[in-house]
């Protein structure tokens, strides 16, 4: 297949980069013209505009920033959709939006697939990250051969608009998993634990989440960088309550959560790295949580691997 990819920033880029890689036609597009020349200096060609990929590739691949940005995108390739092309949405997004998006594109004769990942821009950065796909079969297994060379796990969800509200959910659990790591090596340090100690402590144990065996070790080096921004954060918590919202379920912790990141938005900024949010309870309490020994970035060491399709067990309780 002959694959464009528009939006090569932290993730897009690590994302488009496997597919370059293993041997992928690639055509990059970026509103940064230095990621495009990276990019072209690797082998890949430099697309045009968005219309144009369309036009000129069997598939094109979104991974931008906003619900707003993928709209804007798509409704520049729309008139370029013919029977066969597909569109792969990358980004996280809301799944009444990309419902719409996708309907548009099958509308004109097109396939449309939203298939954001999970597991950080280091396991982005090597193919070794996990990736959810909404889209109908037939669909799901003409691009699955795409999905396992960016990924190393792959989920067929069902259909359009399923992966982006399980995408949310995760990205809401890991903020609420960072927010009590930061409650409970700020309490350890208060009560005179040692950090290292603490932490293996957290990852032997019931305690231990993938946010722990990533994030935290961030927070201890001081690095506190892992390429994930609280505007992001704040998008994707607001995403999950706003699903909560339309299926009238009463949350109690996501409400909290939003206002703790909000105030920490506030603090720092923006665009502040999100496992700043351990600063809050530093300030307050005069503890800084840090540890000799941690990585100053996050780096997967797994060997690259083909990825495959994570089957569900549907099999009855005997």
């Amino acid at each position: 297949m002959n694959v464009g990819f528009i939006g090569l920033g932290n993730v897009g880029g690590k994302l488009a980069g496997s597919l370059l890689r293993n041997g992928v036609d690639l055509v990059a597009h970026d509103l940064n013209p230095d990621l495009v020349q990276g990019f072209v200096a690797r082998g890949a060609k430099a697309g045009d505009c968005a219309a144009a990929m369309m036009r000129d590739c069997d598939v094109v691949i979104t991974c931008l920033p906003s619900p707003t940005a993928s709209d804007a995108v798509l409704q520049e390739m729309l008139p370029e959709v013919t029977e066969g092309k597909v569109w792969m949405e990358m980004s996280t997004t809301d799944e009444a939006e990309v419902r719409r998006l996708g309907a548009a594109v099958i509308a004109r004769g097109g396939a449309a697939v939203e298939c954001p990942v999970s597991g950080g821009c280091h396991r982005a950065d090597t193919g070794n990250i996990s990736i959810f796909a909404g889209c109908g079969r037939p669909t799901f297994e003409r691009i699955l051969p795409l999905l396992t060379l960016m990924g190393r796990r792959v989920l067929h969800t069902g259909e359009i608009g399923t992966a982006s509200i399980l995408k949310v959910m995760t990205n809401y659990l890991a903020t609420a998993n960072l927010l009590t790591l930061s409650e409970a090596m700020v309490t350890m340090k208060a009560a005179g634990l040692d950090m290292a100690t603490t932490y293996e402590a957290i990852k032997i144990s019931s305690g231990t989440s993938f946010t722990h065996e990533t994030e935290s070790q961030l927070i201890l080096s001081g690095a506190r960088d892992v390429n994930f921004t609280m505007d992001l954060v704040l998008k994707d918590i607001g995403l999950f309550q706003a699903i909560a919202d339309r299926n009238d379920v009463p949350l109690e912790l996501s409400p909290e959560i939003i206002r703790i990141m909000k105030d920490g938005q506030q603090r720092y900024g923006a665009r502040a790295q999100s496992d700043r949010i351990i600063e809050r309870l530093e300030e307050v309490t005069g503890h800084k949580v840090l540890a000799d020994g941690f990585p100053t970035e996050l780096i997967d060491d797994e060997p690259e691997e083909t990825g495959y399709e994570v089957v569900i067990n549907r099999e009855p309780v005997q």
